[in-house]
């Protein structure tokens, strides 16, 4: 069985959401014995996780330091984090197997995610990122061709292009790495996006969905399950409401139904609950949104919100 597991940002953070170094190693820790249990198993597993904390960081750094040197760009930031989450999750899935007994090698890609330069999102940039900042503070990163909005009275904040991930350019690589064993992390963050012009790839400064780009990943290696691995143990009919519902098994026309009637928050589990469609849409065995506390039964298909194929 191959399986692609999303890990959210909350599984690379401290519980009351710090990101500090030891924050990030500490939580990898944790996320990592679960993710030993699926390999001591025999199950081929694909990493990918999101990387916000870490590219907010990063952008606070750029925001102290732009007048004094140039801020690094977002696809930059997306390729820097990529980088640094894979060392940490690769340190600490070694540590985790050593303590089973297994040995499995693994491997970090830096992968890039093909977008559409006429993608809507560029002409419209929606997307929220880092903190907000005061008008003065703003206008400095402003200078440097980045967008910002007027919040009102928490300040300034900027905004930067969604866009649709269309493709995952260094699929290839991840695939020969699977299937030659290893243990693959990939396409952090949804993948650094880039577009093609005249031939020639580039970076853009864009943020893709980290969630549609799991998915996407789980189709491009042809994983037979993807689990979408967040803070809470499923998705919630009627969430916030006196009758609430978790939702388990359900066929992915339901859920899309489910969907379009407004149930799934754009900001949080909609975007999951769109990637877990997809997968299954395109062929997937079942997609699994839940945390990470009962792995083993989330790839099985036995907890959690469980997206199964219509008919």
């Amino acid at each position: 069985m191959r399986v692609l597991l999303a890990l959210g940002g909350n599984a690379m953070t401290a519980p009351d959401g710090r990101a500090r170094p030891e924050d990030q190693i500490g939580a990898a820790r944790v996320a990592m014995r679960a993710v030993a249990v699926l390999v001591a198993d025999g199950v081929d597993v694909v990493l990918t996780h999101g990387n916000g904390p870490q590219v907010g960081n990063l952008l606070v750094k750029n925001e102290i330091a732009a007048s004094v040197v140039p801020p690094v760009p977002l696809d930059w930031c997306g390729a820097q984090t990529q980088a640094t989450l894979g060392f940490v999750l690769m340190n600490t899935l070694d540590e985790a197997l050593r303590g089973l007994g297994v040995h499995r090698a693994s491997a970090a890609v830096v992968t890039r995610t093909l977008v559409d330069r006429d993608d809507e999102g560029f002409q419209r940039p929606t997307k929220p990122i880092g903190r907000y900042l005061s008008r003065d503070e703003a206008a400095v990163l402003m200078e440097h061709g980045e967008t910002w909005e007027d919040r009102g009275e928490r300040g300034w904040r900027r905004v930067v292009a969604s866009p649709e991930p269309l493709e995952i350019l260094d699929a290839e690589a991840v695939r020969t790495l699977v299937e030659a064993g290893y243990v693959v992390v990939a396409n952090g963050g949804g993948g650094v996006p880039v577009v093609r012009e005249d031939g020639v790839l580039r970076g853009v400064e864009a943020v893709i969905d980290k969630d549609l780009g799991a998915s996407l990943l789980a189709r491009t290696v042809r994983a037979d399950v993807l689990v979408i691995a967040t803070d809470v143990p499923s998705a919630v009919l009627r969430f916030g409401e006196p009758d609430a519902e978790p939702l388990g098994r359900v066929d992915v026309r339901r859920m899309r139904a489910l969907a379009a009637e407004g149930h799934f928050a754009s900001g949080s589990m909609g975007p999951k609950v769109e990637a877990a469609c997809r997968f299954v849409e395109d062929g997937g065995g079942h997609a699994v949104i839940t945390d990470l506390a009962d792995i083993q039964d989330a790839v099985a298909g036995r907890t959690g919100t469980v997206v199964v194929p219509s008919g």
